[in-house]
């Protein structure tokens, strides 16, 4: 190949890159003008870069045209240059050693800036390489090769950045070619999990300037794909659930969930890429907080949030990246999200069903987050009871309601209330100036208002309520008309829901997945481990007076022995891992005694099972 050689047999860099220059020059015209020998001097460098496993010596030669290429950009040719740039742009990185990788990169980034010419095909390749070639897929996320992978990832993003600091347009045309090659849901593991790694590193650099808003968005919406195409059939089916979830499993109001896959056909493992998935984004959540870029990472995840994961009814786990955000930084973004979500909710401008997800979202949110204050969960609870006490004070007339899908707004959000201080009354009771709020709250002109709150919202939360408010003396009387007629009650709380089930909807009910569920259980709240204001009460007839029901037949305590033991067994069965499950309540008329009344329950619900987010 060469033609300029030196005394010691050996030729300089630059006499090569002078040889390399000379043989793409002599092979750029038309084929019948090449001579043989220039041809096959062209063909020997073609069969050096083919991207194939290769020697010590073969790797030298390698790295030796490649660097030579790098010096001689100028002289390829998109046309006539057709077989060695197909090998250049098929080469995978992952192949290499150091040396490799650095003269390939160099290659890469001195054509991407030769103008009009080879940009995109650079950045399609730097791109691919998110991926390693898929011999070595199933290695990568071994302890192992964790420092290759990281290495690799490092060198990926240099590559960009350097491109996109010479070339104005690169981020735009990277931002199509990320849109392009993000994996999709039916995506293997071992293709998403790489790609979305390295993706969400370019946020980290200069190239999170221009695309942090598209690069998380993208995250978001696979996480949101994901996680509406599994089942709970996936998730309950797991070992280590099955004795307490194949109970709950049989109780399923009305669900049409399909316990083998979204396909109907066999079982996939969405579940579990969606379950590393989650780690990978919550890591690059740590990552940006270490770094001090949290909050304008967490802006761009709540616009995400907003855009996506609002209205995905059947989300059961894709919001939980929002929670561990929040947990992260409470003063700053976890109230700002309980304010955004109230903000959607207070708005006329906003859609109702938009409206309804959020209050959903901020009851469960300020129920289940530790890391909330009580003077936040306090403000959040007057701004809330405010608007539904205005909303009673605009109604006319005095007529029982029998339409609740016409005040659908008003019921979720007093059922909003009631959840928030079935879980954090106590804490507000043992803070005198929050206690006072609570009791200067109108909550009574509410209850007794004729759109009758307790008669349509879901029952479990209403007697869980009752019960505690009696507790704590925050009711002057007991509200028991509302309980006289269970099955028209589940009727009329469905109604308010609309077809969405928003009734039924606590996006925040507890986390399944079990990699991740390392972020979230620190800060999580569950059931069992609630303070309640009745705890301290200490005999069974003074719990059996909080019971709205109680004394409404001849029994002492209310309650139908043969059920209550029933009722006994069942807790027993459910006790040894309470923390995992969900408290999300059942229908009334389904957990109903033998004789039609409905026992005032020793924990929320009387019966537990995953939420039932909307099919």
């Amino acid at each position: 190949m060469a033609t300029h050689e030196i005394e010691d047999g050996y030729l300089s860099d630059s006499d090569i890159q002078s040889s390399v220059a000379e043989i793409l020059e002599n092979v750029a015209k038309p084929p019948i003008m090449i001579s043989e020998h220039d041809g096959d001097l062209y063909g020997q460098l073609v069969l050096m870069l083919i991207p194939v496993e290769k020697n010590l010596d073969e790797e030298i030669l390698f790295v030796t045209a490649l660097k030579a290429l790098s010096g001689a950009v100028s002289k390829i040719n998109n046309i006539f240059h057709v077989s060695l740039l197909r090998n250049i742009f098929s080469i995978y990185i992952w192949d290499y050693g150091l040396d490799a990788r650095n003269a390939i990169l160099e290659l890469i980034t001195n054509l991407a800036i030769v103008p009009d010419k080879f940009l995109e095909d650079c950045l399609e390749m730097l791109v691919r390489n998110f991926q390693p070639p898929g011999r070595i897929r199933g290695y990568i996320y071994r302890p192992k090769f964790h420092a290759h992978k990281q290495n690799i990832y490092v060198q990926l993003h240099e590559a960009l950045c350097y491109i996109t600091s010479l070339v104005p347009i690169a981020p735009f045309k990277l931002k199509d070619i990320l849109d392009r090659r993000m994996p999709k849901v039916h995506a293997e593991k071992m293709e998403m999990l790489p790609f979305v790694e390295c993706m969400l590193g370019l946020e980290s650099n200069e190239i999170g300037d221009y695309l942090r808003s598209t690069l998380l968005s993208m995250v978001v919406e696979l996480l949101v794909d994901l996680d509406v195409s599994i089942t709970w059939g996936h998730i309950l089916k797991e070992d280590n659930n099955k004795d307490i979830f194949d109970i709950e499993l049989e109780d399923f109001h009305n669900a049409e969930y399909n316990p083998v896959g979204v396909s109907g056909g066999k079982k996939d493992n969405n579940p579990d890429k969606l379950d590393c998935l989650m780690v990978i984004v919550c890591e690059h959540i740590k990552s940006s907080a270490c770094d001090g870029h949290l909050v304008k990472v967490f802006d761009i995840l709540m616009e995400s949030f907003r855009k996506t994961v609002l209205n995905a009814y059947r989300s059961k786990f894709s919001q939980f990246i929002m929670f561990y955000a929040c947990s992260l930084e409470p003063e700053i973004c976890g109230l700002k999200f309980a304010i955004f979500l109230i903000d959607i909710f207070v708005s006329k401008a906003e859609d109702p069903i938009s409206r309804m997800s959020a209050v959903c979202y901020v009851a469960s949110y300020l129920s289940r987050a530790r890391f909330i204050s009580c003077s936040v969960v306090s403000s959040i609870i007057k701004r809330l009871v405010e608007w539904c006490y205005e909303y009673c004070h605009l109604q006319a007339g005095s007529e029982r309601i029998n339409n609740p899908n016409s005040h659908r707004l008003f019921y979720a959000g007093f059922q909003a209330v009631m959840y928030i201080l079935c879980f954090r009354m106590q804490s507000l009771m043992d803070i005198q100036e929050l206690k006072s709020v609570l009791f200067h709250l109108p909550l009574e002109a509410i209850l007794c208002h004729p759109l009758d709150p307790l008669r349509i919202c879901l029952p479990t939360i209403v007697k869980e309520f009752l019960c505690q408010a009696m507790a704590a003396h925050l009711l002057k009387k007991p509200l028991i008309s509302s309980l006289q007629d269970n099955l028209l009650e589940s009727e009329m709380s469905a109604a308010f829901g609309g077809v969405e089930r928003l009734h039924m909807f606590f996006p925040f009910d507890p986390y399944l997945l079990k990699e991740s569920d390392r972020f979230i259980k620190p800060n999580f709240e569950s059931w069992s481990m609630v303070r309640k204001t009745y705890t301290n009460l200490n005999s069974e007839d003074e719990l059996d007076d909080l019971d709205p029901l109680s004394g409404d037949d001849g029994s002492e305590d209310g309650r139908d022995d043969d059920v209550s033991a029933g009722d006994d067994d069942d807790e027993d069965e459910l006790e040894y891992s309470i923390n995992q499950m969900s408290i999300t309540p059942r229908p009334v008329f389904e957990i109903a005694m033998a004789d039609g009344r409905v026992p005032i329950p020793g924990r929320m619900p009387a019966r537990i099972r995953p939420s039932v987010s909307p099919v």
